[in-house]
């Protein structure tokens, strides 16, 4: 059995700006034909909508209703928070 890499990720609803961080866990192994992503956590406010093994298909919905995908193609700050 193999570990799992353990990472916190910051979800900001472009919606209504509400933020937290989620924390989440893939499989530590390079043959595996999937990531294993599972989210261990949410903050509040946020639950998932559509589950994935992949965190590009994952899909959350914010407490306004907006929905994205848990992990973005976005241009980044040098800071690495998001721009605004």
């Amino acid at each position: 059995m193999a570990a799992r890499d353990r990472y916190s990720r910051k979800l900001e609803c472009a919606q209504c700006g509400h933020t937290g961080f989620a924390d989440v866990s893939e499989d530590d192994d390079a043959n595996r034909k999937t990531r294993g992503f599972q989210i261990d956590s949410l903050p509040k406010g946020f639950e998932t909508e559509f589950a994935a093994n992949d965190p590009r298909k994952h899909v959350i919905r914010c407490r306004c209703g907006h929905k994205f995908k848990f992990e973005q193609k976005t241009a980044y700050a040098p800071s690495g928070e998001p721009r605004r």
